[in-house]
C-alpha cells in the first residue's frame, strides 16, 4: 500500500513509500482510508515541536474511510461501512485513560496518510450520511474538541460564546453554539474571514489587529458582563485577555497554543470571577459520537478551506504552517474526495 512516512522531525523528511497492507487482529478493523485532514498537532509532530516515541511514523491523526475487513470478535460492522476512526482509540468514554496506556493515531500508532489502517473496532464512528469522506475526515479532533467545549460551558439559549480565530475548532464551535441558541462573538486578523464567519452565523466580529484590546471590545459588546464561554485557541499571548473577557463563573476552555505555551498571567481574574479554566485533550469516542449525532441532526457541514492531493501532502502542511486558511485543510487519498 502507499503510505507517507515521517523519517525525521522535519517537513522535508516526509516520504511516500510502499508498505505491506496491515491485517486486523481480534477486535480490530481494516479501514481503506479515503481522506485525511490536518490539525496543528500534525504540524507539531512533523516539525519536532511535539515529540513522538519513534520514527519513521505514518503521520496525521484524522481521517475517514470504509471498512474492508473485520477481525475476529467484531460485530456491528460490515464491509463498505463508511467510518471515522477516532484520534484516541483507547478512550471509549468517561475519564481520560492514563498516559501510559493512551495510544494516539499519527503519534504513537500509524496515522491517516496511508491507503489502509488497522484500528480498534470500538474507536469507529459512522460517517453522517450527508457528508463526504473529505468532510468526515475533519471531525475526530476539531469537532470533538468543539463539542466538548460547548458542553463544558453549558451553552444554551441566551449564552454568549467567544471564539478566537477561524480555524477548524472555532468554526465547529460556532455551528454547535448557534444550534444551541447562543450568541457568538469571533475574532480574526482578517476582515474577509470575519465576513465569512458572519455568513456562518457569527453575531459579532472583532478584528484583533485593528482592535488590539479585543477583550475590552468583548466587554463593551456584552454590556460589561463578559462571555459565558471562551474557546481559547490562541495560547500564551491571548490567555490573559480571554480571562478578562470571561463573565463571572464563566468557562475558559483551553485548546491551543498557537502563540506559545508558557503563560504569564494574573490569577486574580480566575479567583475573583470564580472562572473555570478547563484544559482540552480532544475527547472520547463517545464525545465524537455525540458530535456526529449533532452534525447529522442539524445537517451541519464542516468548513473545508482546501483539499490537497495525496501526492501533494507536503503542500498541505505548508498551507497549515503559513496560516491564513478558513476552517480545515484536507488531503484526498485516491478517489476519496
Amino acid at each position: 500500500m502507499r503510505a507517507y512516512q515521517l523519517e525525521a522531525p522535519r517537513l522535508d523528511a516526509l516520504r511516500i513509500t510502499e508498505l505491506q497492507q496491515p491485517t486486523p487482529g481480534a477486535g480490530e478493523v481494516l479501514v481503506r482510508l479515503r481522506a485525511a485532514s490536518l490539525n496543528y498537532v500534525d504540524l507539531a509532530v512533523a516539525t519536532g515541536a511535539f515529540p513522538v516515541p519513534s520514527l519513521p511514523l505514518i503521520p496525521v491523526a484524522d481521517g475517514a474511510g470504509e471498512v474492508v475487513e473485520t477481525g475476529s470478535g467484531v460485530t456491528g460492522l460490515a464491509e463498505g461501512d463508511r467510518v471515522i476512526p477516532h484520534f484516541l482509540p483507547d478512550w471509549p468514554a468517561g475519564a481520560l485513560p492514563p498516559v501510559a496506556g493512551r495510544r494516539m493515531r499519527g503519534i504513537t500508532m500509524p496515522g491517516s496518510l496511508a491507503d489502509y489502517a488497522v484500528v480498534p473496532a470500538a474507536s469507529l464512528v459512522p460517517v453522517p450520511q450527508h457528508l463526504s469522506f473529505t468532510e468526515a475526515a475533519t471531525l475526530p479532533i476539531a469537532a470533538t474538541t468543539a463539542w466538548r467545549a460547548v458542553r463544558t460551558g453549558a451553552v444554551r439559549p441566551g449564552s454568549t460564546v467567544l471564539l478566537l480565530g477561524t480555524g477548524g475548532v472555532s468554526l465547529f464551535a460556532l455551528q454547535f453554539a448557534k444550534a444551541a441558541g447562543a450568541r457568538v462573538l469571533i475574532t480574526s486578523s482578517s476582515d474577509a474571514k470575519l465576513e465569512r464567519a458572519k455568513a456562518q452565523g457569527a453575531d459579532e466580529t472583532i478584528n484583533y489587529t485593528t482592535t488590539p484590546d479585543w477583550d475590552a471590545r468583548v466587554l463593551e459588546l456584552t454590556g460589561g458582563a463578559g462571555v459565558d464561554l471562551v474557546v481559547e485557541t490562541g495560547g500564551a499571548q491571548t490567555f490573559a485577555r480571554s480571562l478578562n473577557a470571561a463573565a463571572e463563573e464563566g468557562t475558559v476552555f483551553v485548546v491551543g497554543f498557537l502563540s506559545g505555551a508558557d503563560l504569564q498571567a494574573s490569577l486574580f481574574p480566575i479567583i475573583l470571577k470564580m472562572l473555570k479554566v478547563v484544559g482540552s485533550n480532544t475527547g472520547s469516542v463517545a464525545d465524537l459520537r455525540e458530535a456526529v449525532r449533532a452534525i447529522e441532526t442539524g445537517k451541519l457541514r464542516p468548513v473545508v478551506d482546501r483539499v490537497h492531493d495525496f501526492e501533494d501532502a507536503a503542500s498541505a502542511y505548508a498551507t497549515l504552517a503559513r496560516g491564513g486558511h478558513f476552517g480545515k485543510i484536507a488531503i484526498a487519498l485516491g478517489n476519496g474526495g
